[in-house]
């Protein structure tokens, strides 16, 4: 229930992650339960339960064709977060709001 990712596109959710050690490991279930959908994440949106600790969240983004993501942040590594969504040309969003659970 911690570490979620969403991955939405075409107004509908189309893979979900959760539950995971690592963000980057919800991030690539996500991507696989879409394609196994027949869905593909490029220039989906990607959601986030809780900040991205490093910047391997947001390169994981690019990779995949991610066009946005939305985030809580606060993490004390934002601005190299900030900084890998400027170099892939990701539009990025700070909510404040958190809802990382465990």
């Amino acid at each position: 229930k911690s570490n979620a990712i969403v991955y939405a596109k075409n107004r509908q959710t189309i893979g979900v992650g959760a539950g995971q050690m690592s963000r980057v490991n919800s991030a690539r279930i996500a991507a696989i339960k879409a394609e196994h959908a027949g869905l593909t994440v490029k220039g989906a949106v990607m959601a986030s339960d809780a900040f991205f600790p490093f910047r391997d969240g947001l390169d994981n983004a690019a990779a995949n064709g991610i066009s946005c993501v939305i985030q809580p942040g606060g993490s004390i590594r934002d601005d190299e977060v900030i900084a890998a969504a400027d170099e892939h040309g990701i539009a990025m969003a700070f909510t404040g709001m958190r809802h990382f659970r465990h």
